[in-house]
């Protein structure tokens, strides 16, 4: 039996494994899903050690910040996915929606009483790193945090790289070895674990367990949460099954992905980033199944680390192409998160940037708005509106209009500090993948994070690289995307 490497393993606490505990819990907060998840391979490693049943609690509080329909809507849809996996293995299963702000107050420390050990998801970013540690110390046995974000464990890098180049390298040298240990596709298959007769009726009586009818039509239950309504659910179903399909589209278009992507009335990109920020599809099952389709095996990696982002990895241009986007930029982003608290901060920017952008703070800007007018689509510019129109709808932005929508909320705010401020929340509020590294690194490219300063010298961006709806117009056809988000009778 494969273990999970110790290099994906993180003690949250010095207590024992308690033997003659009752069940391992696995506490499932990031890697939402019941596939190629590191961290529930290692619940049922334990569960196996002591001979006690497995037991998963997955918990959804409502007072996350921007907590709202959207989000809530697409973790119910991981959750009913969840609920049928582990009902036809016999895995105890406690969804718990949290009815109002503090009412799942002691539920972790209750089942933990009881527990052998708890597993739990290791995951840098939006609140999640306080969730973890506000919870180890309620927690009197072992607690470990398994990390199950990317294809390298967070754990091999110990300095934050500048650059994607300069990270590419890195990951050029290292993974190599990574590839060799990729999570168990169904850590549930074999289970072979002793039946957990009942929780104690006090837990149920005080944290019930949201019905399998309610997690597969959920508005009713959202309408009854303390949540923003005024950001709805999307088109966009969330949970492993249409992952899975979504990523079975994708497969069959990404021959074209190099050339196309960046169209915007087809979609060739994968749609995959909401469905990996939520956890309901891992990295390890995408790049494996990339490799697959194009046959790959290990001896056809590149002897040489240049850091180029072509050669490397030995297959298509289009699917070379794709594992950058989704190894290299991806892992960049957990990289920064992991090593800074600051992330998210404007101090983070590099030392060129800060510069560039204080001495051309006290530019004139032809337009300023304020996060309203941003929020509302209400700018002179209707490439930039019918971005923020997609966002506001659908809870993404196409690829390559995203990069144009930060760039012009910093050309159009009065501060970068301001037009930072104003991204975030947007973005946070509004995108399915928000809250999450890579969209901050994305965020704060627009900046100069991971970019070298760039001339001519402009006013308000200094040497940050510029961009323009009016060069945004020469490269893609905008006709048919203005058609569709062009007004806002196209907000659902």
């Amino acid at each position: 039996m494969n273990s999970v490497p110790a290099n994906r393993i993180r003690p949250l606490n010095s207590n024992p494994v308690r033997r003659d505990g009752g069940f391992v819990l696995y506490w499932m907060v990031a890697s939402r899903r019941t596939r190629s998840n590191f961290a529930l391979q290692r619940a049922v490693e334990l569960a196996r050690e002591t001979c006690r049943p497995l037991v998963v609690l997955e918990a959804l509080r409502c007072d996350y910040p921007w907590a709202s329909d959207r989000f809530h809507a697409f973790v119910l849809d991981g959750m009913a996915d969840n609920e049928e996996r582990f009902r036809r293995v016999g895995i105890p299963y406690l969804a718990y929606v949290e009815p109002r702000v503090g009412a799942g107050k002691g539920l972790l420390a209750a089942l933990a009483k009881d527990a052998c050990a708890v597993v739990t998801d290791d995951y840098p970013a939006f609140m999640l790193p306080q969730v973890v540690a506000a919870g180890a110390r309620q927690v009197r046995v072992r607690m470990e945090a398994v990390d199950s974000n990317g294809l390298m464990p967070m754990s091999l890098a110990d300095r934050v790289f500048p650059t994607a180049y300069a990270f590419r390298r890195f990951l050029q040298k290292e993974l190599r070895d990574e590839l060799l240990v990729f999570p168990k596709s169904n850590p549930l298959a074999r289970l072979d674990l002793p039946t957990l007769e009942r929780l104690p009726e006090k837990l149920a009586d005080r944290w019930p367990t949201a019905t399998s009818s309610e997690l597969r039509d959920p508005r009713a239950l959202l309408q009854t949460l303390p949540v923003d309504h005024a950001v709805g659910s999307t088109a966009n179903r969330g949970g492993s099954a249409a992952a899975g399909r979504r990523l079975r589209g994708f497969l069959d278009r990404l021959d074209r992905y190099a050339e196309d992507r960046n169209l915007l009335d087809e979609p060739i990109t994968s749609g995959l980033s909401p469905y990996i920020h939520f956890g309901h599809v891992s990295a390890h099952e995408v790049c494996r199944a990339v490799l697959k389709r194009e046959h790959w095996t290990p001896d056809r990696l590149s002897d040489t680390a240049s850091g180029s982002r072509q050669g490397w990895w030995g297959v298509g241009a289009s699917a070379e192409a794709f594992l950058d986007q989704l190894v290299t930029w991806r892992e960049l982003g957990f990289n920064m998160c992991r090593l800074r608290s600051d992330h998210d901060r404007y101090a983070s920017l590099p030392d060129w940037a800060r510069q560039t952008l204080q001495d051309h703070a006290g530019d004139r800007r032809d337009h300023v708005y304020s996060l309203e007018q941003f929020e509302s689509a209400d700018t002179h510019d209707d490439v930039w509106n019918a971005a923020q129109r997609q966002l506001r709808r659908d809870g993404t932005i196409h690829n390559y209009l995203r990069m144009l929508w930060g760039k012009k909320i910093l050309d159009w705010s009065e501060s970068p500090q301001t037009a930072l401020d104003i991204m975030i929340e947007l973005n946070n509020r509004y995108a399915l993948d928000g809250r999450d590294p890579n969209s901050y690194s994305g965020i704060f490219w627009t900046l100069g994070r991971y970019d070298r300063p760039w001339g001519p010298e402009r006013p308000v961006f200094g040497k940050v690289r510029y961009m323009s709806s009016k060069n945004t117009r020469r490269k893609l056809n905008v006709t048919r995307y203005l058609e569709r988000y062009g007004s806002d009778r196209c907000i659902g």
